[in-house]
């Protein structure tokens, strides 16, 4: 193996294209500057449509060729059990290297980063036990083979808040199956993708069976709707998820589509105050708040309600806001100016409903630290009722609502009154309780406590949040087509 570590780049004048660095049809450069301080600190160039047609016809090559889709399995999995050797010294490098282009602290991404082996080990176990022929006889001779044969040719789209993560997600299994695989990251966020590249070559990944391009949306849609994709895996809005679920289905293509989430957390009468806000911390605030699986709406028993918030809004005020690069900072910016104005639009939607700021609020914190970047403080929205905005549409920022109960079912009620359902919790100290009150709830996980989702357990959304798994075997099915074989 290679001993000499890469530098990973913040410069790049070419996209990626089934293993070849290619100069763009059109160079059109993208800045790319800090949310912390509006400072540059790199640049890319994105891809259009002239891009687009020659990665699709590179990817539909390769993968028609079989160089990469016919090896046996064993070979490939080969190639990310090499990865995984190669990349955890990578570790901090790459969160580093996310948390310059999105915000979010180092606190957040390093913890992220260092779990990519261990994402990357459950997708390789599940291919180790996946049955990838069946061969099956009756008594008189004939059978059937069933075969796991590759979906074809991948568009991965992924989102700018868990660039990487989102990406590993998606290319990993694809890759395993025998797919070849586009990547369409976020410009913003792109770096981290057109740096892995050097490291999947190192791992012995065919160049043929990869490319990264990132672009804007008009190119995007582009690719997702080119003759040539077979599949499209995408994390993003649920509003983007309808339009390329749209185009999807008109061509009949394949897709998974991991979406937004305004997510309910329970809280029952048996656990204190202190242990709400620090569990409300860990499922609330991750990642600034800018997390499809936060839990935005706290649903707090009557009884307790005064008690409750109080104590939240106490330790969010306390909460360190400002630098994403020093260790102890809980939050750091969101991630551009629109998402800024977006939620700070929310914030006032609630003034405007009826809602009390309990602490944080519309303005920036105060010193000339914050002042070019896009920062919002932690916000709790009480003396909320569900039918308000801000307790049914997804805000996407360190905002979360609290709506009090009288009876578990009328928590229970409440949290699947929503349009969305990925993700949900359960606080208490009664785990029992806990397991019998989350299998009422309609959404595709509930994590009771501060429990968070595993990388062998499905993920993914009912409702407007989503069709289809990623992680674990559900993840590695998402990227093939059964073959029947009758003799």
């Amino acid at each position: 193996m290679n001993n000499v570590k890469l530098q990973l780049k913040k410069d790049f004048d070419a996209l990626y294209i089934a293993g070849e660095w290619v100069k763009p049809i059109t160079e059109e450069k993208r800045t790319l500057v800090s949310p912390h301080d509006q400072s540059a600190f790199g640049s890319i160039v994105l891809a259009h449509e002239e891009d687009v047609d020659l990665a699709v016809a590179k990817a539909v090559q390769h993968f028609q060729s079989g160089s990469w889709a016919n090896k046996p399995i064993e070979h490939r999995l080969a190639v990310f059990e090499k990865f995984n050797e190669i990349a955890p010294s990578y570790d901090r490098d790459y969160a580093e290297l996310v948390t310059l282009q999105n915000g979010a602290p180092i606190a957040f991404n390093l913890p992220l980063q260092q779990s990519q082996a261990y994402l990357i080990s459950e997708f390789i176990r599940m291919a180790k036990v996946h049955q990838w022929e069946k061969v099956s006889k009756n008594e008189d001779g004939h059978g059937s083979i069933v075969r796991s044969t590759p979906v074809g040719v991948v568009a991965a789209v992924t989102p700018w808040n868990a660039p990487l993560q989102s990406a590993m997600a998606k290319i990993i299994p694809a890759l395993i199956a025998g797919c070849t695989v586009i990547l369409k990251p976020t410009p913003e966020t792109s770096l981290d993708a057109l740096n892995v590249v050097s490291l999947l070559e190192e791992a012995g990944l065919d160049k043929g069976a990869f490319s990264v391009l990132p672009a804007d949306r008009e190119a995007s849609e582009y690719l997702i709707s080119h003759s040539g994709i077979d599949k499209i895996a995408f994390t993003g809005s649920t509003g983007a998820g309808r339009t390329i679920a749209s185009i999807a289905g008109k061509q009949m293509k394949r897709g998974s589509f991991e979406l937004g989430g305004k997510s309910a957390g329970i809280i029952l009468d048996d656990i204190s105050a202190q242990e709400v806000a620090q569990h409300t911390l860990v499922r609330s605030f991750l990642n600034n708040g800018q997390a499809c699986i936060g839990l935005t709406r706290l649903l707090v028993p009557t009884s307790k309600y005064e008690e409750i918030t109080q104590t939240l809004a106490t330790t969010l005020d306390s909460l360190k806001i400002g630098n994403p690069f020093e260790e102890d900072t809980f939050l750091g910016p969101l991630f551009n100016k629109n998402q800024y104005e977006k939620v700070r639009g929310y914030i006032q939607i609630g003034i405007d409903e009826g809602a009390t700021v309990a602490c944080g609020g519309l303005e920036k914190p105060q010193g000339t630290q914050y002042e070019n970047g896009w920062y919002v403080k932690p916000t709790l929205l009480t003396n909320v009722n569900n039918d308000m905005r801000v307790a049914r549409e997804e805000i996407f920022g360190p905002v979360v609502v609290a709506i009090p109960y009288n009876t578990i079912e009328e928590a229970i009620q409440i949290a699947n009154d929503s349009e969305y359902g990925l993700s949900g919790g359960v606080f208490t100290n009664e785990t029992d309780k806990a397991i019998e009150i989350a299998r009422q709830v309609r959404t595709g996980g509930v994590y009771i406590n501060s429990q968070m989702p595993s990388f062998d357990t499905p993920f993914g959304g009912f409702k407007q949040s989503g069709m289809g798994r990623e992680f674990g075997q559900s993840g590695l099915n998402s990227f093939i087509e059964l073959q029947t074989i009758a003799f």
